[in-house]
């Protein structure tokens, strides 16, 4: 049985619909599942290092999330993670650049976020020897 959180009760309620030209949307993931699938494609698609990061990650921020009444907040959340689901999927997210149309709309604390996230996957990256390789081409 799901929890009787906002976030469940009210993501039950959306289904995509495609409207005229633009391309069919893909139905949206209830948050359980979302991130039992979140959580088994860092296992199968990461490193250890990154999965670690990963993971604790998306249990924070569904834990941050878990309460949202707005419904607008709701389909973002989960697309964006949905999205991110498909990248992981795919391996295409070693190539992926942010949007500048994304973080344009992200709020301050959205984007302080953005920034220790950066500084804490530099430090992984750094702390296990990553950078290491780059540093003696230059």
């Amino acid at each position: 049985m799901l929890p009787r959180t906002p976030l469940f009760q009210a993501a039950k309620t959306f289904t995509s619909k495609p409207r005229g030209a633009r391309k069919p949307a893909i139905p949206l993931i209830a948050p359980l599942p979302l991130y039992r699938q979140l959580l088994r494609a860092h296992r199968k698609h990461l490193d250890p290092d990154r999965r670690s990061l990963g993971d604790m990650y998306i249990k924070s921020e569904f834990r941050l999330h878990k309460d949202i009444q707005d419904p607008l907040q709701i389909v973002g959340f989960l697309s964006q993670w949905q999205k991110y689901l498909e990248m992981i999927k795919g391996d295409t997210w070693r190539q992926e650049k942010l949007d500048l149309s994304v973080l344009q709309k992200m709020s301050d604390e959205q984007i302080v976020q953005l920034y220790e996230l950066m500084q804490a996957a530099q430090d992984e990256k750094s702390e296990y020897g990553v950078f290491d390789d780059l540093t003696d081409k230059r």
